[in-house]
């Protein structure tokens, strides 16, 4: 009979992995990344094999505590961000971040789309000094990919703030609001292509 623990990992928070995982650990590491809206970035990375969970907030300010109002008033210093828990046995660090210079246009200095404010600034918030270095090395890869400059942040990571409840997992919960159709579900669709590959 499999313990709970090892039935657990088969399954995510949000539902983001289902499907069994083979070799699945118990351990798992997380990365922390803003790319704009984090309703756009979550919805990605949620499915990306080897992710347990993606979770929406705020990092790389000063405020403490800070809402979505606050944060939306471009005056906390917060970027919106997701927190990604994943088992580094089934996708690394470097998977995760050659991931994130596809989700977004990493080039547009505060801004991504019709977004604009620091808030939507494109940051790496590392954990470690092996996360800053494997950011370094894989934001200085991704520049050959991209004519403009790139103006990622990589900055280390003080504290992360969990989002209200109502951004969480915000695109399978609300797949017909105007933004997920528009903005969202056109990126669902390219990722999947491209993971299907």
């Amino acid at each position: 009979m499999l313990s709970a623990g090892v039935l657990l990992g088969t399954v995510t928070l949000n539902g983001a992995q289902t499907k069994t995982m083979n070799n699945a650990t118990n351990q798992t590491e997380t990365a922390t990344l803003g790319g704009g809206c984090f309703w756009c970035t979550e919805a990605l990375f949620q499915m990306l094999p080897g992710v347990k969970s993606v979770v929406s907030g705020y990092a790389g300010g000063t405020k403490e505590n800070p809402t979505y109002k606050e944060v939306c008033s471009g005056n906390t210093g917060h970027a919106e961000v997701i927190q990604i828990e994943y088992d580094p046995k089934l996708v690394s660090y470097e998977k995760i971040l050659d991931t994130f210079w596809d989700a977004h246009d990493p080039t547009t200095l505060n801004r991504q789309g019709a977004d604009a404010g620091t808030q939507y600034r494109s940051i790496i918030l590392y954990n470690s000094e092996a996360q800053k270095a494997a950011a370094e090395k894989s934001k200085a890869e991704a520049q050959k990919r991209f004519v403009k400059e790139i103006v990622t942040e990589i900055t280390p990571l003080k504290k992360f703030y969990k989002a209200e409840d109502y951004h969480q997992d915000y695109y399978r919960s609300n797949p017909s609001q105007p933004y997920c159709r528009a903005v969202i579900q056109p990126k669902v669709e390219k990722f999947e292509k491209k993971l299907k590959h």
